[in-house]
């Protein structure tokens, strides 16, 4: 039964995805503070954080509301 309650989450979602993208650039900042000279994951953060920005953007202009929201709950700019 709570596996069914898992699969009705809307993954695919704006929100979502920005609070995925954002827990993985935090365990990406962590893993740089012990590994400096990692430079192949340097691009993986790279392009977590301009998938966050452009989903940001797009939830700016399609949702005021949520992306103020989820300004918010994640702590994020602005």
């Amino acid at each position: 039964m709570e596996k069914k309650k898992e699969m009705t989450k809307n993954v695919g979602s704006s929100e979502f995805q920005i609070s995925s993208l954002s827990k993985k650039i935090e365990n990406l900042t962590e893993h740089f503070k012990l590994n400096k000279n990692d430079k192949h994951s340097t691009r993986g953060l790279l392009k977590a954080v301009n998938q966050r920005k452009r989903l940001l953007e797009y939830l700016k202009r399609n949702n005021p509301d949520s992306y103020k929201n989820i300004l918010t709950k994640l702590n994020l700019r602005k």
